[in-house]
């Protein structure tokens, strides 16, 4: 398996927006992924990676009951919905833009090495 992979071969994602106000919801697809996918997908690396689109603030919520994580986005919209002129105006697209995100390559199970054959 390569050293890095992108976030959507470990997990979907899910947005949404409220006004200004955009969130991106990320879930393994796999449940014992959660605290690896959480220890990469940061605060700091989420908002890097939407610098220029989100102007404020970038908050993140754990949800451990359902292994997601939740990516709170402020002034990320051009205004809302009755505001903007973007093509996107409710940020569906901001799902994919962070399954983007290079992440290492989950550790594997055990007994399925390269000692194995693969």
């Amino acid at each position: 398996m390569p050293a890095t992979v992108p976030l959507r071969e470990l997990a979907f994602a899910r947005s949404g927006d409220k006004g200004d106000t955009s969130n991106v919801a990320v879930i393994p697809y796999d449940e014992a992924l959660f605290d690896h996918v959480a220890s990469q997908v940061t605060t700091e690396r989420v908002a890097a990676l939407f610098a220029g689109l989100v102007h404020g603030p970038v908050r993140r919520y754990e949800l451990p009951g359902i292994k997601a994580l939740n990516f709170v986005m402020e002034r990320a919209l051009g205004g809302g919905v009755s505001r903007t002129l973007a093509l996107d105006a409710h940020g569906k697209a901001y799902a994919n833009l962070v399954l983007t995100l290079e992440v290492d390559a989950p550790p594997a199970p055990e007994g399925h090495g390269e000692e194995h054959g693969r």
